[in-house]
């Protein structure tokens, strides 16, 4: 029996796999041009870190996640999202008691058990940012320019949508107001809903089903029950966006899926995968490091989901490139195998280990994409000679074996 990969687990191969460094590649060089530097966390993490992080509330810790226990007995888990464990990291190498901005930038798979469908896999791969130490409402507008940057490089139309969470001054108040207008809908929401009223009654909002959402179109809005340091900062953020000449649409039931957001919540939506989908979001979470332990410290952060997008990124006509080495005789085959170990110390090389015709081999160097193919045959190892085709012109010819 063949065995295949897990459902909803995908292979990364070319031409895909292109894309996929291709992404990286540029998403790292813009987000270190923001001063973001390179941090990497564990795949597995224990699980209370999710559970008091993302929130027992939330579908990823109540549905979604591959939890496990190990040899150890330890509870374990696969991170179903990258924030967590850079906070964990944060504070356990005692990086919030530096009183300074860091500026962390990740990528990799995440894990969650959920309905594989197009764009969300069980194992699917973000590209994030996160931001500790910096409570200006001028750095939520930073990290909105920077995803801006990313998908305008790589040409994904999209639509922005901003909110504001409040905070513990304003918070608290409307949670009343709302979860005293739900109680009065307790048997016309789905089961979801009506469970998340106790735990985190904000999360309602982010409800797709078309009847919930019909009832709840005269809750309570979070954007009016602002404090006024709230207010002020989401204004601040309107002006800024507005100032950079960023479009958005202000979304007053954008929660985000998970527990630790508060003040700014973004969403980048693209309708080029199918029904309007997120392709990117984040928002502030000025309270985690400080709930898991941690002293307080402002943050914020996003991630990209980068499977939403692969099949939107147009890659760029490549060039070609490097030197295609064959032979044409046994006796040529040791030759040009020393002649490509010393060749890669500058350029890329790619080497057929048998003899094949002329025909044969410039068909394979074609097929490589490569700018010359460099041939040896009897005559050429008689002579200490090798002949080379410059594939882009056509133009070719025989010269030293040292030259070379």
């Amino acid at each position: 029996m063949t065995i295949k990969a897990l459902r909803g687990m995908k292979d990364i191969l070319p031409p895909q796999s292109d894309k996929f460094l291709y992404f990286i590649e540029n998403a790292t060089k813009i987000a270190e041009r923001y001063g973001f530097r390179y941090i990497e966390t564990p795949l597995l993490e224990e699980t209370a870190l999710f559970k008091r992080s993302v929130g027992e509330s939330s579908d990823i810790v109540g549905k979604e996640m591959y939890q496990f226990i190990d040899k150890g007995g330890n509870d374990v888990c696969l991170r179903p999202e990258g924030t967590a464990g850079i906070v964990r990291s944060f504070i356990e190498h005692k990086l919030d008691r530096m009183q300074q901005t860091y500026r962390f930038f990740y990528y990799g798979p995440m894990f969650r058990y959920e309905r594989p469908q197009k764009g969300r896999l069980r194992e699917f791969h973000q590209f994030g940012c996160e931001t500790f130490g910096e409570g200006s409402v001028y750095e939520d507008a930073n990290m909105i320019l920077l995803i801006k940057d990313i998908l305008d490089f790589f040409k994904i139309k999209y639509s922005l949508k901003i909110n504001s969470l409040g905070c513990p001054n304003c918070m608290p108040l409307y949670r009343k107001k709302l979860v005293d207008y739900l109680e009065g809908l307790e048997n016309r929401l789905c089961v979801d809903c009506i469970r998340r009223t106790d735990t985190n009654p904000i999360r309602v909002l982010d409800c797709k089903i078309e009847n919930c959402q019909k009832e709840l179109k005269e809750a309570p809005k979070l954007l009016d029950n602002l404090c006024e340091e709230c207010k002020n900062d989401f204004e601040k953020l309107k002006q800024l966006l507005k100032k950079n000449s960023v479009s958005f649409e202000v979304d007053p039931n954008l929660v985000r899926g998970l527990d630790y957001y508060t003040k700014t919540a973004f969403e980048f939506v693209s309708a080029e995968i199918g029904a309007q989908s997120a392709v990117a979001g984040g928002g502030r979470f000025d309270r985690l490091v400080e709930f898991l332990g941690g002293k307080p410290t402002p943050a914020i952060g996003f991630a990209i989901g980068m499977e939403r997008i692969l099949d939107l990124i147009e890659m760029p006509e490549t060039k070609r490139e490097g030197i295609y080495l064959g032979a044409l005789s046994e006796n040529a085959i040791d030759t040009i195998f020393t002649l490509a170990h010393k060749k890669r110390e500058k350029e890329k090389v790619f080497m057929e280990y048998r003899k094949k015709s002329l025909k044969a081999h410039l068909k394979a160097a074609d097929k490589a994409n490569a700018k010359y193919a460099a041939i040896i045959g009897e005559e050429e190892i008689k002579n200490g000679t090798i002949w080379v085709k410059d594939l882009e012109n056509k133009k070719e010819k025989v010269i030293d074996l040292e030259q070379f």
